[in-house]
């Protein structure tokens, strides 16, 4: 079994999405969810892989977009560290 979460898109459309890891920042003011939404892209139909920031409105998990160029490259950072471990 696949876990699953629900992700929140605009206009109140949800989505089932496959969780693929959560990611912690270093300072641990923010957490970030890495998912797939089973699309497969290139010649090497390689699975598409997308990380948004992730907040919690109650009971809910929100997800938005990463629009912070300094915060991607620390995601990125976080995304080798599990990579080389």
């Amino acid at each position: 079994r696949k876990d699953s979460i629900t992700e929140f898109e605009k206009y109140g459309k949800t989505e089932e999405v496959e969780l693929v890891t959560y990611l912690l920042a270093d300072d641990k003011t923010k957490n970030y969810v890495v998912y797939s939404k089973g699309e497969k892209s290139g010649t090497a139909n390689d699975e598409v892989i997308y990380v948004s920031k992730l907040k919690k409105d109650g009971n809910n998990n929100l997800v938005e977009e990463i629009s912070d160029e300094n915060e991607w490259v620390n995601v990125q950072n976080l995304l080798k560290k599990i990579a080389n471990s």
